[in-house]
């Protein structure tokens, strides 16, 4: 015979179990994203892991704090204020190695970097050795990335270099004009002017830079692993989804966060992406997207050490980490 107690009983570990289901240790761990500009198609996977509750299936609730011309990601992220940052380029991780700061790679979602070079048809730049000793449209902060490789390997020269505002009148208005640009980008907004560019993706010439690269301190690396596992392969699992699967959701959150954002700009945006292999392609194809691998990080480096931008005694151990990559995740 049951006791007349039991029921009581039953009711006590029911309570105590929903207790546990909404008590704090199982909430989702809260964490920051900053971009590394205005949201745009190059930023769609992250806000496809958002908007497809990617990230929640993870364990995470996730803020994407979106960069622009007056935002420095990076000092916030040396600051403490957000969890992760989006690295424009490998040189972000050799340059906190140099000046001490303990900034760390664990993802590389571009393979390629989207940079190209862009110049009117029918003016003989039609390759990249063919711009050499010509005058380049180039922002300020690019002369301290893909210039030194332009230098090193196809001899270019600083007094080839006029200042680029990101205005595409001057291109515009000058035939033999050549200028820096992103192919996902610049090249649309030139196209949608009437001009057919010769596009010169530099990653097609050496430039082996990774891109769109996730970045985080070393001491959340050390004390919570298991998070920074998860947020990469959320994180890779919303590249999948926003490049294979439908993208409308992440590109809702997109024109949210930046209103001057078009349909039409976005749609061109992920075209590019899959037509250039920006994220898919090279290692990404048999490790999954975000891959990185330690012989293209030491040429990296060796190329910009031969040039003497870095001591030869970098420490590049200290720059990225493969613990987080190379494991397939989401590639069926």
């Amino acid at each position: 015979m049951i006791p007349i107690a039991m029921p009581s009983r039953v009711a006590l570990v029911l309570g105590f179990l929903i207790v546990l289901a909404v008590s704090p240790s199982a909430a989702e761990d809260k964490v920051s994203l900053g971009t590394n500009w205005k949201a745009q198609a190059e930023h769609g996977g992250f806000y496809q892991a958002v908007a497809a509750g990617i990230y929640k299936k993870h364990g995470l609730d996730v803020t994407i704090r979106m960069g622009g011309p007056q935002v420095n990601s990076p000092q916030l992220l040396a600051a403490g204020v957000i969890d992760f940052n989006i690295g424009s380029s490998s040189f972000g991780a050799l340059n906190y190695v140099k000046n001490g700061v303990p900034m760390v790679s664990v993802a590389a979602l571009f393979q390629k970097d989207p940079q190209v070079l862009m110049a009117h048809p029918g003016q003989g730049n039609d390759t990249v050795a063919a711009m050499k000793g010509k005058p380049i449209l180039v922002g300020a902060g690019s002369r301290a990335t893909f210039w030194n490789f332009l230098k090193a390997r196809y001899g270019y020269t600083d007094d080839q270099i006029r200042p680029y505002t990101f205005n595409m009148a001057p291109f515009l208005a000058d035939k033999t004009a050549i200028q820096q640009a992103y192919v996902t980008s610049e090249v649309y907004s030139v196209e949608k002017a009437g001009v057919k560019p010769v596009v010169l993706l530099l990653a097609d010439a050496g430039y082996n830079s990774y891109a769109c690269l996730i970045e985080t301190s070393w001491k959340l690396v050390r004390d919570k692993p298991d998070l920074v596992q998860r947020f990469v392969d959320a994180s890779i699992e919303g590249w999948y989804s926003y490049l294979y699967g439908d993208p409308a959701p992440g590109n809702a959150l997109i024109k949210r966060d930046n209103p001057e954002m078009t349909d039409d700009l976005i749609a061109y945006g992920v075209a590019a992406l899959k037509k250039y292999g920006i994220v898919d392609s090279g290692d990404a194809k048999t490790l999954g997207i975000g891959a990185m691998t330690d012989a293209r990080w030491k040429d990296f480096a060796a190329t910009m050490i031969g040039i003497g931008l870095y001591p030869r005694d970098l420490d590049l151990a200290k720059a990225y980490t493969l613990t987080f990559v190379n494991r397939k995740v989401g590639m069926k």
